[in-house]
């Protein structure tokens, strides 16, 4: 049996690149992230500040 196909050369491979580029790979992370972020609940109805009626618009009485 030939040793040149049982034993293959220890040479050391090249980097390579992963043809996604550092800024690409950190927007999809960060997109990823805002579509599986569940909304926030709505906020207790004590919690918020009351609000005054505006009065209508429409007529005013002069001073």
């Amino acid at each position: 049996m030939p040793t040149s196909q049982t034993a293959s050369p220890t040479t050391p491979q090249p980097p390579t690149a992963a043809g996604v580029s550092m800024r690409d790979l950190l927007a999809s992370c960060a997109a990823a992230r805002a579509v599986s972020t569940p909304p926030r609940a709505p906020e207790p109805a004590e919690a918020r500040p009351s609000r005054r009626p505006r009065p209508a618009l429409g007529h005013r009485e002069a001073a």
